[in-house]
């Protein structure tokens, strides 16, 4: 038995919502947590942050990019459609509690994971600011979801189509000369988290970042979501994803990333080549 496809919405160019039938997936999922699917009948294993869950309904939403090859597949299913195998939740949660004033950051697709943890936020009683930002307007989703998630939303975008010109880090630096910050997270890409934890490490804010964009298998075994923090060798999908952002060695993840990215720009080519031979 699979997963039901309730629903199904390209948000952005390449970039789908599914909102799945998984009650006993959602039942005990949490902020910051993670689920594992499989497109295929022994197709790869492939983490996906949860976006959103219905408790209720017991109904599970994720938001992916259609990048490589279990991304395009799961995008080609459509609603009614089922996906054979999800597992979760998985990971730590986010460690939800009072500290005051909180700044969710969210770059590109960390926009998805940061709706549930800035809504958790603001249910324990926190002011939290969220702060979205893309290369462009065509990047922003869930703008209105994230307004009724936080007291505040900041949208940046880099061209300046949208909101700001400018960068999450900006707004950042205004939040922080305006009033005390007392606990910040980012989402996203490498040099976006590094870039909040330097700018919020002089002013001693705790700040963590959310390591799920270097998971692969999401049990530990692959190795592949290593890093250090505080010296210390950490799994992303069993100590994480969250880690303190300043303890974090960011060289040694984003070294490791773009030998990655080479990695399987290389796979897609072999296999674009072995389908052209076949033809």
């Amino acid at each position: 038995m699979g997963y039901k496809i309730l629903s199904k919405k390209e948000i952005c160019p390449n970039q789908f919502e599914l909102t799945i039938e998984a009650p006993f997936v959602v039942r005990n999922a949490r902020a910051g947590q993670f689920i594992i699917f499989r497109a295929e009948e022994n197709g790869e294993r492939v983490p996906l942050t949860i976006a959103d869950v219905n408790k209720q309904s017991g109904e599970l939403t994720i938001v992916f990019m259609a990048v490589g090859y279990s991304t395009k597949k799961l995008a080609q299913l459509d609603v009614g459609d089922e996906i054979p195998d999800i597992v979760g939740p998985l990971g730590k949660p986010t460690d939800i509690k009072k500290y005051g004033t909180v700044v969710c950051l969210a770059g590109g697709y960390g926009a998805a994971p940061c709706y549930l943890i800035a809504k958790a936020f603001k249910e324990a009683g926190n002011k939290v600011y969220m702060i979205m930002g893309a290369r462009n307007k065509d990047l922003i989703f869930w703008a209105d979801k994230m307004k009724d998630a936080c007291n505040e939303l900041f949208i940046t975008t880099d061209d300046g189509s949208l909101g700001e010109k400018g960068f999450v880090t900006d707004v950042l630096a205004r939040l922080m000369d305006k009033e005390k910050i007392d606990y910040a997270i980012a989402v996203g890409p490498m040099p976006m988290m590094r870039a909040v934890a330097e700018l919020t490490r002089d002013k001693g804010i705790y700040t963590e970042a959310s390591m799920n964009p270097i998971m692969v298998d999401g049990t530990g075994m692959c190795g592949a979501c290593r890093i250090t923090v505080g010296g210390e060798v950490k799994f992303a999908c069993v100590d994480g994803p969250d880690f303190d952002a300043h303890k974090i060695d960011f060289d040694e993840v984003i070294n490791r990333t773009k030998i990655y990215k080479d990695q399987e720009r290389k796979r897609d080519e072999n296999c674009n080549l072995l389908k052209q031979s076949n033809i």
